[in-house]
């Protein structure tokens, strides 16, 4: 009897315990959806993240302003540089993007808005237990609501508020821990001489809010 008082104090010690900011763990491989509150823009992507590498590779379908897009991308941080690849006809376009790589995570600055259970509290395997965070942006200042996992850091969900779009949505799922395949990750061959060129402003801001980087 005294055991089970002791296992039983132990187990609600550990589940009344206050979450804390984290950090997701650096290999992912998953999906996301991308939406705004004005409708401009609505985008699904596998992607791929790589944090000790600092690299990210996402292939995005979607619409913009009604219009269809698809749209293949790898960041690779340490270089500075973005490549956006066709695949169809085996061309490269590789542009500048300066930033700083922010691993997926709750920054340490961020408020604790509570914990909740995604699903149902009834049950073993009907719910998710997460944490939901609130918080600033640096430097840009765009408000944001995380929301990640209480076990594992996975990422859930992201919501920024910005000028442009409103609230945009971003929503995680089918997130699986590690790379099935790393070559992803590295240009293709055809990608190899392509020559440095200018990317779009909106390119920059979407990845700039994507990541939740300065």
């Amino acid at each position: 009897m005294k055991l089970l008082i002791v296992l039983t104090c132990f187990l609600v010690g550990c589940l009344a315990h206050k979450p804390l900011p984290c950090t997701s763990p650096p290999l992912l491989t998953g999906s996301f959806s991308v939406s705004s509150q004005n409708e401009k823009l609505w985008a699904y992507s596998p992607y791929i993240y790589d944090a000790l590498g600092q690299r990210l590779r996402i292939k995005e379908i979607g619409t913009y302003n009604n219009k269809s897009f698809s749209y293949d991308a790898l960041l690779l941080f340490r270089e500075n540089a973005i490549y956006q690849i066709f695949k169809n006809n085996r061309t490269c376009k590789k542009s500048p993007f300066k930033a700083d790589f922010q691993p997926l995570g709750v920054p340490n600055s961020a408020s604790l808005l509570g914990q909740f259970v995604l699903g149902s509290s009834s049950g073993p395997g009907e719910g998710l237990l997460v944490n939901s965070w609130t918080g600033k942006l640096p430097d840009i200042g765009v408000e944001y609501l995380y929301t990640f996992t209480e076990f594992g850091c996975i990422p859930v969900s992201t919501v920024y508020h910005t000028v442009d779009y409103g609230w945009m949505l971003t929503s995680f799922f089918n997130n699986v821990i590690g790379i099935t395949d790393p070559s992803q990750l590295n240009p293709p061959d055809f990608c190899l001489n392509a020559k440095m060129e200018e990317s779009t402003a909106e390119l920059k801001n979407f990845i700039t809010l994507f990541l939740g980087i300065k």
